[in-house]
């Protein structure tokens, strides 16, 4: 396997983390690619992407997202 293909099969592993991380491993494709279109949008230093990021920084600190409600999550109950 070349350098650049552990690389890239690296980057789609945290990738998918951070979709379980967030709740969303359940979430329709086309949901998950919409939302990522719309957050791409976002232009940086904007109070939304700086509101996104500080969300994102948080559950990153936390050991589970317990307490960060996640709508996929509940409509799949």
């Amino acid at each position: 396997m070349t350098a650049e293909r552990k690389r890239d099969t690296r980057e789609k592993i945290l990738l998918g983390g951070i979709v379980i991380k967030a709740g969303l491993s359940k979430a329709d494709r086309a949901f998950l690619l919409g939302g990522l279109i719309e957050l791409a949008r976002l232009m940086p230093g904007s109070p939304e992407h700086r509101r996104f990021s500080h969300i994102g920084e948080e559950a990153f600190k936390a050991t589970s997202l317990n307490g960060i409600p996640s709508r996929v999550e509940e409509a799949a109950e």
